[in-house]
């Protein structure tokens, strides 16, 4: 239970479709914000103190597990380490995957519950045969089945969604209001919770050190200079500074982040296309592939609220190195190394992988991959 309307809700459903509901928050850090001003995630005290009440109302046991020190190596450290190689990391996704269903779950079934209920937009089915899958929600725009794509068959068989079917947010927080939860209209939170004022740049800088580097063109020019290459992502746009227009006068962007040499490549928007995507760790959400080196049609969507783009993927192996390619039908735009892929078979969430080679869809251009 976060101390958020969606985790209140859902704790509220499961106790009323008879299960025994037991409420637990999460102690992510050991220096949380007290006031929600200026504090944008969700593991401040007052989000505890929020929870609390919830359970209280709804008549379950509620607890606070500190899994801080877990947090801060599988989550934080990671991020600073991923930004720091020059890759892009999504939090939201190693925390589900090291915290919420790994280390939150693991202790819950040690202590004897079937699963971890959690208020996330996603829902399970299960097949003819009794399997279970993940996928999306009713509502494609609340949709939070992308952040979830990391969780295993294992993992899945022991989780719950109790909002899954539901049509909108609007109606979550009308029923929060009718249970009389003084959270009903608590802002969603946002950003990145241990970058409580959103300064991801100033959070990365007194971790990482800033650096004055170079920024180059396609060509190896050097056209202007910044104050540390972990504050730029592929991509970006803004925050460049380069002071002078392009010879074709179009907007520049972040091509390339090359943190050996602390410098940045910059160019036009058409060299961010990119043709294929691969990624050597991977993973499947419930049953694998039969063949999965077979190619397969699909979907893939690389960032949390974007489009899923129609591809076909398939298992590579070669020179000692396996990984999971996919090639969309239609080259996608501002891929990063470091970003995750996830793979939809019509609603069901197949799989992902964490992106480290990508192909240009631009003739010329380099590959990248990352190590």
């Amino acid at each position: 239970m976060s101390g958020g309307v969606d985790s209140a809700v859902a704790a509220a459903r499961a106790k009323d479709a008879g299960h025994d509901v037991v409420g637990v928050h999460l102690a992510l850090s050991r220096m949380p914000g007290t006031l929600r001003t200026g504090s944008r995630g969700c593991c401040t005290i007052e989000d505890s103190m929020d929870a609390q009440r919830a359970a209280n109302m709804i008549g379950i046991p509620y607890y606070v597990w500190d899994f801080s020190e877990r947090f801060k190596l599988d989550v934080v450290d990671d991020f600073v380490a991923e930004y720091s190689a020059g890759r892009t990391p999504n939090p939201c996704m190693r925390c589900n995957e090291k915290i919420k269903f790994a280390a939150l779950l693991e202790k819950a079934v040690a202590l004897g519950f079937d699963a971890v209920a959690t208020g996330h937009y996603a829902s399970i089915r299960t097949d003819a045969s009794g399997n279970k899958e993940l996928h999306r929600a009713a509502a494609w725009a609340k949709d939070q089945s992308y952040v979830l794509g990391v969780l295993t068959k294992e993992q899945i068989d022991h989780s719950m969604f109790p909002l899954g079917a539901t049509p909108s947010k609007a109606e979550i927080r009308a029923e929060a209001a009718e249970r009389g939860f003084t959270v009903a209209q608590k802002p969603d939170s946002h950003d990145i919770c241990f970058i409580p004022d959103g300064d991801t740049r100033g959070w990365l800088a007194e971790r990482v050190g800033a650096e004055t580097g170079e920024i180059l063109d396609r060509s190896g020019a050097v056209v202007g200079s910044h104050e540390g290459a972990h504050a730029f992502t592929v991509g970006q746009r803004k925050g460049l500074n380069i002071g002078f227009p392009s010879d074709d006068g179009k907007p520049r962007f972040v091509l390339e982040v090359r943190p050996k040499d602390n410098t940045v490549v910059v160019g036009p928007k058409e060299a961010l296309d990119i043709a294929e995507i691969a990624g050597a760790k991977f993973s499947w959400a419930g049953l694998a592939p039969v063949d999965p080196t077979i190619p397969f049609q699909c979907e893939v969507q690389i960032r949390a609220h974007a489009d899923p783009v129609a591809a076909v993927a398939r298992v590579s192996v070669a020179e000692g190195r396996t990984e999971l390619v996919v090639t969309p039908h239609e080259p996608l735009n501002g891929v990063a190394p470091g970003q995750t892929a996830v793979v939809y078979v019509g609603t069901r969430v197949l799989g992902q992988c964490t992106i480290d080679r990508t192909l240009s869809a631009v003739p010329g251009a380099v590959p990248v991959l990352t190590s």
